[in-house]
């Protein structure tokens, strides 16, 4: 099967792993911004939620991968080169985001010496062993792509809703 469809909207699925890794990425930086001093409660609390949605995060991602590489998508909108190639680029960007991030996270607590334990189960998220060097440099990857990314989000939002406004494509119902 090619790797657009003739359909005008995306599949149900489609806009379930959408909108889940959208609200799950929400509560992933909500989480993070909110967690509290180190040592506290709020911050052990804060940080399980953090987890678990990153972990949920890559895990439909890589559903969303599968789904989107057996069944498509719908045809891109016609619009000039510069918006397509912009379009793609950011798409590809948030592609290698919901992938990197969470991945980058779960490294850097395992290069500082720990497993990703999922709050509620006995799940321990084991990649690699303790590097003191490389948590650094994780952690600072992991921290400058979040950051990176509340920008490349917010273009992807002001894309769909410029495409709906302005340009009166059909962009945004296609979503959802």
């Amino acid at each position: 099967m090619s790797s657009y469809s003739t359909q005008e909207r995306y599949s149900r699925p489609a806009i379930f792993f959408h909108w889940a890794i959208f609200v799950l990425v929400a509560i992933a930086y909500f989480a993070i911004e909110i967690r509290g001093p180190k040592g506290s409660d709020s911050r052990i609390l804060w940080t399980g939620v953090h987890m678990w949605a990153g972990t949920l995060v890559v895990s439909l991602a890589v559903l969303r991968l599968l789904w989107r590489l057996w069944r498509g998508a719908p045809a891109e909108v016609e619009t000039n080169a510069l918006l397509t190639f912009l379009a793609r680029l950011v798409h590809l960007a948030l592609y290698v985001f919901i992938f990197a991030q969470p991945l980058l996270g779960i490294l850097m607590v395992n290069t500082g010496g720990h497993p990703v334990t999922l709050a509620g189960t006995d799940w321990q998220i084991v990649l690699v062993g303790a590097d003191a060097g490389a948590r650094h440099m994780l952690h600072a990857a992991h921290i400058w792509l979040g950051n990176a990314f509340y920008w490349v989000i917010g273009v992807h939002a002001l894309a769909a809703i410029g495409h709906q406004l302005v340009f009166r494509h059909r962009t945004l119902q296609r979503m959802l």
